[in-house]
């Protein structure tokens, strides 16, 4: 029913413009022909065969044959020709004009001698056409043979070449001078821009670091969680850097064909040599980096060829100098240990989750443009939204600018956010689901129950608000913004176990039997509790131990492992004390829970009243409830407008 955000271990913690072809390029054509060449030639064809149809030519008088026969009585006709095929007569008139007729293919006996009576001229021609004409039902079905052959040889060429391009590198080149993403654009992370500096500073001055022998890192790896911008430094370095830059994918190496991979790294090693000094980012490194000797197919497996051969390049025989690899990866626990080795990666980058005032800059970066209401604060917002990366961020800025488009607001104001952080957290809101009054009393109690133990618990996380409209898969929600903290104590992970107890046991309190909605509650605070006695050290029982989840078998590591690192004795000890913790942590809830009734009642019936309440409002509730302050104060509480 409720989400709990689960704490994380105590340990430390945003493409470039594809080229195109250049703008004087064009698609290969028959011979190599020039573009201007082939316009050339079809207008010539196209004024042979059109052109005399269009020529000016002297008007004729189309005459009956009725008409002509008395024209040639009268005298009036100079000369006739007759068309042995149209059977068209045309001839000149006596003044000089010309004049077309139809008759018969041969003229009757009778009108022949009224031509020759009357002293016509006239003859008969059959017409014949120009060379080209003549020799086109000669040639068209050489010429569609000869096209054939030559479509097919082009064709035949174009496979070879695509085969005989196959280990060819797909890295995608990028010129110092093209405009692209520069630091300023990344908000933030001021220690991990400065090692990158250096990198970048190398690459312009070698002179300045050679003079007192330093040696730049060969490769730098990025770390870190997904969406905390690793691709956005890379593509910062090739805005700053000034030199050449290659950017490909792990995946680009992988193909069907053997040794393709190899072939590729070959290749994207000469091309950044060809520039002298450069850049090459691998992102998504994990996929062809992963650890050698773990595969079920032997040595001769295509991945690892192609990391063997990323080895050589980057720290072999042949210097590479001038070279710098950049990687980025959010799984460096499976790379290869020759892979991390100084020499090849000698500088690892922590990339982690943005801080609080990180948060405020990557907000301020994404909100620029965009039409802000006055009433909104985003260093409220940033204190608000701890775990978020910088592409989480991105969203949110998004999602309010959505809702305010929704509510036909010109502005982005505070309630957007608050309304896009509750869509991103917690999920979508499910208008459509209605509970009947059983459900809704006994989600009422359910959230009730975590917002008291929220309140009053003394590590607990401070309470933010409390809804029992449903999101995402929740009936209900009880929410807390845990404070910005690095490690984490036993007390404060009893308080999350005991105030996930909190719904459970505040519906067997009131109504005296359990049902399905706490599945959730259970199992994060099963998992808390499994940790703390598994991992953290936090069971006096198991003592200062630590024993690693069970961990799934990776392309055949450890398959032939028990998967497990102690005896079925400790194993017996360690279910014992993670029942242990969850019993007494319920048993810690019921008693709290029995003491704060009142204020239970009260809290529960006000989100049957008002559906959504702030962390103020269960304050107050929880002292009027209890007749003496509470850990939260006096503060008066308001209903959120959700």
């Amino acid at each position: 029913m409720s989400k709990l955000p689960p704490p994380p271990p105590p340990s430390p913690r945003n493409q470039p413009r594809r080229g195109g072809a250049p703008r004087g390029s064009s698609p290969d054509r028959p011979g190599g022909m020039p573009r201007w060449a082939i316009w050339a030639l079809a207008a010539g064809v196209l004024a042979l065969f059109v052109g005399p149809r269009l020529w000016p030519t002297q008007a004729a008088t189309d005459l009956s044959y009725t008409e002509f026969l008395q024209m040639v009585e009268e005298g009036k006709v100079d000369s006739v020709t007759i068309n042995n095929i149209s059977n068209v007569i045309s001839g000149e008139l006596a003044d000089g004009s010309r004049f077309t007729t139809t008759g018969a293919t041969v003229l009757s006996d009778a009108d022949e001698q009224l031509l020759k009576a009357k002293g016509v001229d006239y003859d008969y021609a059959t017409p014949t056409g120009n060379f080209f004409t003549n020799m086109i039902p000669l040639l068209l079905p050489f010429l569609l043979l000869m096209g054939f052959f030559i479509w097919m040889q082009r064709r035949a060429m174009g496979q070879a070449g695509s085969i005989m391009s196959i280990g060819r590198s797909k890295a995608k080149s990028y010129d110092a001078d093209k405009p692209s993403t520069t630091f300023a654009d990344v908000a933030g992370y001021a220690g991990v821009k400065q090692e990158i500096k250096e990198v970048v500073d190398f690459l312009r001055m070698p002179e300045r670091f050679k003079e007192i022998g330093a040696r730049v890192p060969k490769g730098i790896l990025l770390v870190g969680p997904p969406g905390t911008g690793k691709t956005l430094f890379a593509r910062a370095v090739a805005g700053e850097a000034g030199v050449g830059f290659l950017s490909v994918t792990g995946s680009d190496f992988m193909e069907m064909f053997v040794g393709v991979g190899a072939s590729r790294v070959r290749d994207l090693f000469q091309q950044a040599s060809k520039m002298g000094r450069a850049i090459i980012f691998v992102d998504e490194i994990d996929s062809i980096g992963r650890k050698r000797g773990a595969g079920l197919g032997g040595g001769h497996d295509e991945r690892e060829q192609t990391l063997n051969q990323m080895l050589a390049e980057m720290d072999g025989f042949e210097a590479t100098e001038g070279i710098v690899v950049m990687a980025a990866t959010n799984r460096p626990d499976i790379l290869d240990p020759a892979l991390l080795r100084p020499g090849r990666f000698d500088r690892q980058i922590i990339v982690p989750l943005p801080e609080a005032e990180e948060r405020l800059a990557i907000l301020r970066v994404h909100s620029g443009g965009k039409r802000m209401g006055k009433d909104v604060d985003l260093d409220t917002m940033a204190r608000a939204t701890p775990g978020m990366s910088g592409a989480d961020l991105a969203n949110l800025v998004n999602e309010a600018a959505l809702f305010a488009v929704r509510r036909g607001s010109t502005h982005i104001e505070r309630i957007d956010f608050e309304n896009a952080r509750d869509r991103v957290v917690l999920g979508a809101s499910r208008e459509s689901l209605i509970l009947n009054a059983e459900e809704k009393r006994a989600t009422a109690y359910h959230e009730g129950g975590h917002a008291v133990l929220a309140t009053v618990l003394p590590h607990s996380d401070p309470l933010h608000k409390v809804t029992i409209l449903p999101r995402g898969m929740a009936l209900g929600v009880t929410w807390t913004l845990p404070e910005e903290r690095h490690t984490y104590s036993r007390e404060y992970f009893e308080d999350v176990i005991c105030k996930a107890m909190g719904g459970r046991v505040a519906e067997k309190i009131v109504f005296g039997h359990l049902n399905s909605g706490a599945a959730n509650d259970l199992e994060q605070a099963t998992n808390i509790a499994r940790r703390m006695v598994r991992e953290w050290g936090m069971s006096e029982s198991v003592g200062p131990m630590a024993f690693a989840g069970q961990q799934q078998v990776f392309l055949g590591e450890d398959l032939m492992s028990s998967g497990r690192e102690y005896s079925d004795e400790t194993a017996r000890t360690i279910d014992a004390e993670i029942s242990r913790i969850l019993r007494e942590q319920e048993e810690r809830a019921r008693t709290v829970l029995q003491q704060h009734r009142r204020g239970l009642d009260l809290v529960a019936q006000a989100l049957l009243d008002h559906e959504t309440i702030d962390g103020a409002m269960v304050s107050r509730l929880v002292q009027q409830g209890l007749g003496s302050p509470s850990r939260a104060g006096d503060d008066r509480g308001t209903l959120p407008n959700s």
